[in-house]
């Protein structure tokens, strides 16, 4: 490898981790308050919860008073749950669960081996 290939990409792998870093920087909404299941159902029953969206096993909304939470879902037939939310008059939607970009599970799960190739000839041209 010539000096110039090297020095390519060595700037490349600085530009690349200097990203990651400035984007662990960037500004963040808060996350919503965690609250259990049964707090969940109770803030129901007392219409406190504004909207519910379910999220695969996750359900993220907004209370009556404008604070936002996450709960897991541990049911799998949700009907009891929507016909309380419905008799509570609450805002119902579903979304699919987020997914990760293909080009991305890709270099993450092949990262690892691409590294200990990389360390590997770079100690056998030593």
């Amino acid at each position: 490898m010539n000096d110039l290939t090297r020095n390519i990409v060595l700037w490349v792998v600085i530009a690349i981790v200097l990203l990651a870093v400035f984007a662990n920087f960037g500004q963040r909404a808060p996350a919503p308050e965690k609250v259990a299941y049964s707090q969940f159902l109770a803030e129901v029953r007392s219409g406190a919860i504004r909207s519910a969206t379910f999220q695969g096993d996750t359900i993220v909304g907004e209370r009556s008073t404008g604070g936002a939470y996450v709960t897991n879902n541990p049911e799998s037939d949700n009907t009891g749950l929507i016909s309380l939310l419905d008799k509570q008059r609450v805002a119902i939607a579903a979304e699919p669960p987020e997914r990760q970009g293909f080009l991305l599970q890709l270099f993450v799960s092949s990262f690892p081996i691409l590294l200990l190739i990389g360390v590997w000839i770079y100690f056998m041209r030593q």
